[in-house]
């Protein structure tokens, strides 16, 4: 799997130790206080280190979180299963059972609900989730049209537009299934949602 490194800040040297056991603290207390009730402080408690060690790598509460919930989408490949569809399915099986963790579903929709009245959090949203899953998109396309499954692009610009699509059809369904009506991503509706997306690939 790609390795994905975490968004650049300035200051002191990092200590990869702390920010692991920042991050996992913050995910743990996402499950056992939810996004009202967790504070930097107690984030810190549960990961051994100074209030001020947190104060010292993010600005505040919502940039803590991002980075906690964004390792868990980093998790994310791409399998080769065969087929275009075989890799759709694999890919939004994996997205869909992050979305099932209780601290990515609190998580990320405080995030967004957030970054709606702050410009730098929603840049810093498309930096450490969107993107890189955007390259996932991109890595499936030039595997189909490999195998024939998909015309080639001629056109980078067209191809940038049918990477943003992709990319919004795949994870507006998903998040809106699972997330918005709070139903599940199960095989079945994987498997008929990804029928629809590659006909319509295919079309293209």
């Amino acid at each position: 799997m790609q390795s994905r490194s975490p968004l650049c800040r300035k200051g002191r040297p990092r200590s990869a130790a702390a920010d692991a056991a920042i991050l996992a603290a913050t995910r743990e207390a996402l499950v056992d206080l939810g996004w009202s009730k967790l504070t930097l402080g107690d984030v810190a408690t549960r990961a051994g280190v100074a209030k001020t060690t947190l104060y010292r790598r993010w600005a505040g509460k919502n940039e803590l979180v991002l980075d906690a919930v964004a390792e868990l989408f980093h998790e994310l490949e791409l399998p080769d299963r065969g087929s275009l569809a075989a890799d759709i399915e694999g890919v939004v099986l994996q997205f869909a059972a992050i979305l099932s963790r209780p601290e990515a579903r609190s998580g990320l929709m405080a995030v967004v609900a957030e970054s709606t009245r702050d410009d730098a959090l929603r840049e810093r949203i498309r930096a450490a989730v969107v993107d890189p899953q955007k390259d996932l998109v991109t890595e499936g396309r030039a595997r189909a049209r490999e195998r024939g499954e998909i015309p080639p692009d001629l056109d980078p610009a067209e191809a940038a537009r049918k990477v943003d699509l992709v990319f919004d059809v795949v994870a507006g369904a998903v998040v809106h299934r699972t997330l918005v009506s709070a139903e599940p991503a199960d095989e079945r509706w994987v498997g008929e949602f990804t029928r629809l997306l590659v006909l319509g690939l295919a079309g293209a």
